[in-house]
């Protein structure tokens, strides 16, 4: 089992950068695909980005490719999504996710853990 919990989200003006972190506990971090959810108000949550267990792998949703760019450090069990050219449609509520098989899927339901969530704001 993995806790996740995510950190680095805030106020930023359109244009801008941040990153996420999502830390993880436990000794096997690994062994888990790991992937970047979001959900904004009154919408679904959506994939944004997964990587694969050794990093070597990426994927992104259209909508932040060129953008956006998940890594990992296995060494210090943390993922990161440095975000750049922030719109103010990538306001929401970012989650990490991790599971352990190898596909690095889009789905939600294919994933096994979930952090509580950090809110990005990107103002206009």
């Amino acid at each position: 089992q993995v806790q996740l919990v995510e950190s680095g989200g805030g106020l930023v003006q359109a244009g801008g950068s941040m990153r996420l972190s999502c830390a993880a506990s436990g000794r096997t971090f690994n062994t888990y695909v790991m992937a970047w959810f979001r959900q904004a108000p009154g919408k679904e949550r959506e994939f944004v980005a997964a990587i694969s267990r050794l990093g070597t792998t990426t994927r992104y949703a259209d909508s932040v490719k060129g953008r956006f760019t998940i890594s990992r450090d296995n060494a210090k069990n943390t993922m990161y999504l440095q975000m750049n050219s922030l719109k103010p449609e990538d306001t929401a509520l970012y989650y990490c996710a991790a599971k352990l098989t190898v596909l690095l899927s889009t789905t939600n339901s294919d994933y096994d853990y979930w952090g509580q969530g950090t809110q990005v704001t990107v103002s206009s």
